[in-house]
Order: C-alpha cells, then sequence, then structure tokens
C-alpha cells in the first residue's frame, strides 16, 4: 500500500478527532552481529494516537510529524507474555510481518488501548454493519407482521356488543329524550314509579333531589295568579325508591300548568 506522506503527515495532526490517544511503550529489538546473533531489547515512550484504522506515534506528545505509522487492517490485537506488565501486540496476518509489542501503564489503559485498536479495522466496522443492517430487518418483518395481524379481542368484543344491545355499556345505550331531557325509565329502561336495580343488588340511590320551587306563575309581591294555586303538593318522591323519570315527571307539573294557563289566555285574546 502506498501512502502520500503528505497527506498523512497532516491528517495525523489536524484537528480532526482522534479515536484514541495517550503515551505507550513500544518494543524495540536491535540484533547484534556476532557468532552467538544476541538481541537486545528496549522500550520507547511515544505518543500515540488512533485515527480511524490509521495509528500514529509521535517522539512528543507536542511534535509535529509522526516518527512511524501502523495501518490496522489484516490483524490482530492480543495479550501478550512479555517482560514488562500490562504488554499487548498487534500481530498481523502475513507470514513474516513485523508485530508491534506495546506497553501500557496499567490495567484500565491496556484494557482500553486493546478495546480501541480491536474496533479499528474496516472489517469489524462491516461485521458491525451487517449485523446492524440484519437487525433492522427483522425489526421491518415483525413490524409488517403486526401491522396486518387483525386486533381479535377487540374487534370480536366489539361484534358481540353491536349484535346484543344488551351487552351495550351503559354509556353506549341511545339516550331517549323526553321533554328536552334524557329519562332513565324509557325505551325499555326501568318502569316510571319503580325502584332503579343497583348493581350492589339493592336499590340504587337516585340523585339528589334539589330543593321545591317556588311557583312560578306568582308575581315579584308574591301575588298568585288566576287559575294557579300558590303552593305545589309536596313531592311524593322518595329518595330512597324513586326514580329520576319519576322526579323529572312531577317537577314538569309546574311547566305543563303555565303552559295550559298560556293557551287559555291566548283563546281569550290576552296575550
Amino acid at each position: 500500500m502506498k501512502l502520500n506522506e503528505r497527506s498523512v503527515a497532516h491528517y495525523a495532526t489536524c484537528d480532526s478527532p482522534a479515536d484514541h490517544a495517550g503515551f505507550l511503550r513500544k518494543r524495540v529489538e536491535r540484533h547484534h552481529h556476532h557468532a552467538h546473533h544476541h538481541h537486545a531489547t528496549s522500550y520507547q515512550r511515544r505518543w500515540f494516537v488512533l485515527k480511524g484504522n490509521l495509528l500514529f506515534y509521535f517522539e512528543e506528545r507536542e511534535s509535529r510529524e509522526p516518527v512511524g505509522l501502523v495501518v490496522l487492517e489484516g490483524c490482530t490485537v492480543e495479550l501478550c507474555e512479555a517482560a514488562e506488565e500490562f504488554a499487548f501486540a498487534i500481530r498481523f496476518d502475513d507470514a513474516g510481518a513485523r508485530a508491534y509489542v506495546l506497553v501500557a501503564d496499567g490495567q484500565a489503559a491496556m484494557e482500553a488501548w486493546v478495546k480501541a485498536l480491536s474496533r479499528a479495522s474496516f472489517d469489524y466496522m462491516r461485521l458491525v454493519v451487517r449485523e446492524l443492517e440484519k437487525q433492522l430487518e427483522e425489526a421491518c418483518k415483525s413490524l409488517a407482521a403486526c401491522r396486518k395481524s387483525p386486533r381479535r379481542s377487540s374487534s370480536s368484543g366489539r361484534k358481540r356488543h353491536l349484535s346484543n344491545p344488551a351487552l351495550l355499556p351503559l354509556q353506549e345505550k341511545p339516550a331517549v329524550l323526553e321533554n328536552g331531557y334524557s329519562t332513565w325509565g324509557s325505551g325499555g329502561g326501568v318502569p316510571e314509579g319503580a325502584a332503579c336495580p343497583d348493581r350492589d343488588g339493592g336499590h340504587a340511590k337516585p340523585p339528589p333531589l334539589p330543593p321545591r320551587r317556588r311557583s312560578a306563575a306568582g308575581s315579584a309581591a308574591g301575588s298568585p295568579a288566576p287559575g294557579f294555586s300558590l303552593a305545589m303538593p309536596e313531592s311524593p318522591v322518595s329518595p330512597e325508591t324513586a326514580c329520576f323519570s319519576k322526579l323529572h315527571s312531577w317537577y314538569g307539573q309546574e311547566i305543563a300548568a303555565l303552559r295550559r294557563e298560556w293557551q287559555e289566555r291566548q283563546k281569550r285574546g290576552h296575550p
């Protein structure tokens, strides 16, 4: 792979955010050419910066240009046994390729570097994207199946209610208007004058009785109008046994008397 050195150096030091950064010690092996082919091992402290799948390392944190680059493709990151503690290695699949042995300052730093480097390659990103696409496809299929399947419980219950009016809840029964008011005793309900059934097994308590109204036919001075008595008879409705229809009918007597009086006055020519 050929890389443009100027472009790579600019990318290493530009303001683009780094995926991970910190000091690591890099193992350096030197070969001594003598009869026993002795290998001398030392460690160099370098500042490492991970951007995408490129791992740059600098001599110092303030250095303007990197001294090395590792392309994290076709490699594995694993812990390794070394004389130094908290060591891990970057090993490539190609035979004879160079392995990079790095040493962190502590356990937490080592684990963070191993995790970041393991997720840096395009191969890993390709696996993640493939898994996300699979999950998205399964979610779309599940959503489509939910939209196609009818809601059997709610629809069947609704059909039973529509076929049998007796199963309709109380609020769904059509209200019957009598003289502009909804009555409980009409339309197959509780007959007028009978007690209202209660869910508790006894008799339902009717609505609270309003205070008895004075005769609307009386004048402001209290003089009664002709043909209409001053006081109405006491209400026969009991708060414990009467339904609203009976209560409504009793209080409607006043309206009926006023209407008859008005009709008689119209016949006599008095508006």
